[in-house]
């Protein structure tokens, strides 16, 4: 088998089904499967998915173990060659798979590789493509909007449209040799939602191989359906960038951490104190 598509689900079902129907359209000619992970959903409407696609492989978890441990479960029962993370809220636009595993099967040292994504109104959303979370850059996503063609958070050096090499995707479209996936460990599972794709495509990088960011194809990505803007949202996005900082500068370079350290806490000061005016 060629590719895996690991959809990890929580309490989003309709769109949960329009992201299947979009790879039962649009891939063809590869061997390939589908595996839905529930993050045990309150709602058990997304059952009904089960007896409609019984090509589809689900499996029902027993407590929501976050975003990271979740994609390891469902990556483990993987049988194809490539594992492609993708988000529910997601949907396939072209037939343009088999040129992205040719490309893919044509590098030498194939990291992860994520597409261009764009919103419902058609915007780009930048996080297709970013750079490793540093202390400049770590400024300008947390305190300002730059726009220029530099080598920004957003790597606005690199046009939307265009295949390049980066550092960082988005865990909401990623595409990787499972084998990779197994020898890097997957994603680490101190995370529970959010930082996790960063600390895994550094991770790849880190062992040697070379992510890519492909703006040749789009996938449409609803972008945050299953996610409350509130504080418990607010602890976890946090708190995963205070994990990754933790892990690789506290000891490594301690100054760098502290200012990282301080910025994170003051943007979640004052983001906490816009929920509760």
């Amino acid at each position: 088998m060629k590719l895996s598509f690991i959809i990890v689900h929580y309490q989003v079902k309709d769109l949960l089904e329009n992201c299947i129907l979009s790879i039962k359209k649009y891939i063809q000619g590869i061997d390939y499967e589908i595996i839905v992970v529930d993050n045990n959903s309150p709602d058990s409407k997304w059952k009904e998915l089960i007896g409609h696609y019984p090509d589809v492989k689900f499996i029902a978890l027993e407590e929501n173990y976050g975003f990271s441990k979740a994609n390891n479960i469902g990556v483990s029962s993987a049988k194809g060659e490539y594992v492609y993370i993708l988000n529910p809220d997601t949907e396939i636009e072209g037939h343009y798979f088999q040129e992205i595993l040719d490309f893919a099967d044509a590098q030498e040292k194939f990291g992860a590789l994520g597409l261009r994504m764009h919103d419902a109104k058609g915007e780009f959303l930048p996080e297709s493509k970013r750079s490793i979370p540093a202390l400049v850059n770590s400024f300008e996503k947390l305190f300002t909007k730059l726009s220029n063609d530099s080598k920004t958070y957003y790597r606005n050096d690199i046009g939307e449209f265009d295949i390049a090499e980066v550092e960082v995707m988005t865990g909401a479209n990623l595409l990787m040799k499972k084998s990779v996936y197994e020898q890097v460990g997957g994603f680490d599972e101190q995370y529970f939602m959010y930082g996790e794709d960063i600390d895994l495509c550094y991770t790849i990088l880190r062992n040697g191989f070379t992510n890519f960011y492909y703006g040749k194809y789009s996938i449409l990505h609803y972008k945050g359906e299953s996610t409350l803007k509130d504080k418990v949202y607010l602890e976890r996005f946090f708190g995963a960038m205070d994990i990754f900082i933790k892990k690789y500068y506290r000891k490594q370079k301690p100054f760098q951490y502290l200012l990282m350290s301080l910025g994170l806490k003051f943007k979640h000061f004052i983001e906490a104190r816009k929920i509760r005016n």
